[in-house]
Formats: structure tokens, C-alpha cells, sequence
């Protein structure tokens, strides 16, 4: 998703009677973070810092509905876990600070890390479809902030490329699990027997 860091000038609260004032980049915390507006804009914090993302583009939502229709019918298949999507808060153990993936699976043994209004922990599975407007934010900031949680598998979707990219955690790091082409088929080690066909996912 496009990504740019969001400086105080442009933030607004909810209310001016709020009197509360954006800190400074590198000093951004989720007690900041819940005074932004509700606005239909994507917002995380990062290692202190705040980014901001516009509404996604119809090619973007495409693949993502794609990836959720396989999820659902497998995790309801496997009684596996809960799927969810953005926008929703997820707090990474570890970071302290939100987060939004475009798709997260949390498994059934950590149920419980799902709070009223947010989830509290990690989950078994990320996956994010990059935007041409900052594809780093996806393959840099926000694959090491899930490594250091210990996100325990990681895709990066691709689909101008037509390409995942699936990243599996050993020790404190990822490694590549495969580089999966149109014409090829992604798998997960998380969720075994769970496959996209690249191409019919990125069209």
C-alpha cells in the first residue's frame, strides 16, 4: 500500500477541544495514535513513527477479496484460525504500536489475543499486497516490525509483477519459503495443503 510519513502539520484531532498535540516523528505511541480522525485513511506506527495510506486502488481490493475467499474456506475447512483484514488494529508484542495488514490469520490456539476493539498479539500469518506508490514500506519497515513480533510466516504480494513472495521466520529473521510466479503455485508451511495459483490471483 502507498506509504508516506505523516508530519504534525498535517495530522488533526477528532476535536479541537482534545488540546492534545502531535508528537514528533520518532516519538509516535498508540495513546497518540487514538487521536487521529476516523477519516477512511489508513494510519500505523512504527518504530515511533507514523505513516499515513490513501484508500487502495480496485486492483488492490481485487486481490485481496481473491486471497480472503481461499482463507476463508480453508480455515472453516481446518477449524484453523480466525481471519481478518483491514482496517483493524492489530498491537504487536514487542513494537507496542499499530499496525493494519491488508490480511491476517490468527491461529486457534491464540484465540484470545482478540480483543472488542483491536488484537493484542501475533498471528500466525500476514499477508500484504503491494501499492506502486511505496512498495518498501511492505518489504522493509513492515517485514522487519513482523520478524522482531515473530509473525511466523509473511507473503508479499505482487501483482503488477504477478509474483509472491513468502517468507517463513527462523529464529529472529525471515528466510524465503519460495518466489512464486504467474504460472506457478504458492504455498504456506503455516497453514499445510493452503495453495494459491499466482496467476489467478494477480490477473
Amino acid at each position: 500500500m502507498a506509504v508516506q510519513e505523516l508530519t504534525p502539520t498535517r495530522v488533526r484531532t477528532k476535536k479541537q477541544t482534545d488540546r492534545w498535540y502531535p508528537p514528533p516523528q520518532g516519538k509516535w505511541t498508540y495513546a497518540d495514535y487514538l487521536h487521529l480522525p476516523d477519516d477512511h485513511m489508513r494510519y500505523e506506527v512504527i518504530g515511533g513513527n507514523l505513516y499515513i495510506s490513501p484508500a487502495p486502488r480496485p486492483k488492490h481490493q481485487e486481490i485481496i477479496i481473491s486471497l480472503i475467499v481461499l482463507l476463508y474456506a480453508y480455515l472453516n475447512e481446518h477449524q484453523s484460525g480466525k481471519l481478518y483484514h483491514a482496517p483493524i488494529d492489530l498491537l504487536l508484542p514487542g513494537v507496542g504500536q499499530p499496525v493494519q495488514p491488508d490480511i491476517l490469520v490468527i491461529s486457534q490456539d491464540k484465540l484470545d489475543t482478540i480483543k472488542e476493539t483491536n488484537i493484542e498479539g501475533t498471528p500466525a500469518l500476514i499477508m500484504e499486497i503491494l501499492s506502486p506508490g511505496n512498495p518498501q514500506h511492505d518489504k522493509d519497515t513492515k517485514f522487519h516490525a513482523y520478524a522482531q513480533a515473530g509473525v511466523k510466516e509473511y507473503w508479499i504480494v505482487d501483482g503488477t509483477a504477478r509474483v509472491i513472495d513468502v517468507f517463513v521466520l527462523r529464529g529472529q529473521a525471515y528466510a524465503p519459503l519460495g518466489h512464486f510466479t504467474a504460472d506457478e503455485e504458492a504455498f504456506s508451511e503455516v497453514l499445510p495443503e493452503f495453495t494459491v495459483q499466482v496467476g489467478k490471483i494477480c490477473l
